[in-house]
């Protein structure tokens, strides 16, 4: 998600002892490796599809058994009072790191992502656009995963953070906007370990839809258009080919979606169409990049608009929750 500042500390404050103990009480059996495999990087699995020992975006998200053995995890994460999306604890080994990158798929279109540090170093450095910050035990952060970051691990420990991802309310968007008006004078909310509180969270029931909206779908690809039209580098044909062929994308897939919606009988058309824009791009996935940080646009119309766009395995669950609701 896009931020008006590459990072921004929300007025709470936790306590890092206590989530320290409970991971202390984690298994090590519980902690996945990255799913692309970057090294000293791994992961437990406290918010997830069906609850299970995942990394999944989608689906119906549960907290898991290593949430509900950590309570003041929980309550960490309740305090907020927010609708949760995938959520974990983040290791990074000593003199591992984050590589440089961008968060450009469709998850993170909606999401932001909170850093609770429990265990971490003063040689522990988050970059992100020009700016580079320690976060330290117990505070809470945001950050703008549409820059460039990077998290530099220099110390002999590893390092842990509790991070909880969400779309937020307009609530929660208040209180940021009120922080960024007054960084110096907003005031920290400790929130302390209850040992007699019972959480009951609030999780993401539908991030995906079978079929994407066609509002969506030309939403996404207009703010694409225009950043990828602004980048002065950019090859002029190429960008009225690129423009073209995705608008034609989004008046096909609203001609599918006018007869189809969401019936099965759709599904080969929206797939049919979905292939042939991926086949006209360019084979390079950086003929075009973004202006707003300098993104190969290939990867991002695949991971953001074509892959999201048709998800059939959630067609069953989708028309029996509408059905027994209506």
């Amino acid at each position: 998600m896009e931020l008006s500042h590459p990072f921004i500390r929300l007025p709470f404050r936790f306590d890092a002892d206590r989530l320290a103990s409970e991971l202390a009480d984690i298994d090590d059996a519980a902690w996945l490796p990255h799913p692309s495999g970057m090294p000293g990087n791994s992961a437990v699995a406290l918010v997830s599809r069906d609850g299970g020992d995942n990394d999944e975006f989608q689906g119906t998200m549960q907290p898991t058994g290593h949430l509900r053995r950590s309570p003041y995890m929980a309550q960490v994460m309740g305090s907020f009072g927010e609708i949760l999306a995938r959520s974990r604890l983040m290791r990074l080994s000593s003199k591992c790191e984050v590589q440089m990158h961008v968060d450009f798929n469709y998850h993170w279109y909606t999401r932001v992502r909170i850093h609770i540090p429990i265990v971490t170093d003063p040689r522990v450095t988050f970059c992100c656009a020009d700016e580079r910050v320690h976060m330290a035990p117990g505070e809470c952060w945001i950050f703008d995963s549409w820059r460039r970051h990077r998290v530099i691990n220099a110390s002999d420990s590893d390092r842990v953070h509790l991070v909880v991802d969400m779309s937020g309310s307009s609530r929660f968007w208040r209180m940021v906007r009120h922080v960024q008006g007054s960084p110096d004078h907003a005031e920290e909310e400790f929130v302390a370990f209850d040992p007699g509180m019972q959480v009951s969270l609030s999780t993401e029931r539908y991030n995906t839809a079978p079929v994407m909206a066609p509002g969506e779908v030309d939403a996404l690809v207009k703010e694409l258009v225009v950043d990828f039209s602004s980048h002065p580098d950019n090859d002029p044909g190429l960008v009225r080919r690129y423009a073209l062929l995705l608008g034609d994308f989004c008046m096909d897939w609203r001609q599918i979606w006018l007869q189809h919606g969401y019936e099965r009988e759709g599904i080969a058309s929206y797939a049919a169409l979905i292939d042939g824009v991926q086949r006209q791009l360019h084979p390079n996935p950086r003929a075009l990049v973004t202006s707003s940080n300098q993104v190969g646009v290939n990867p991002i119309i695949v991971q953001r608009i074509l892959r999201p766009a048709l998800a059939p395995e959630h067609l069953d669950d989708y028309l029996h929750d509408v059905r027994a609701n209506g």
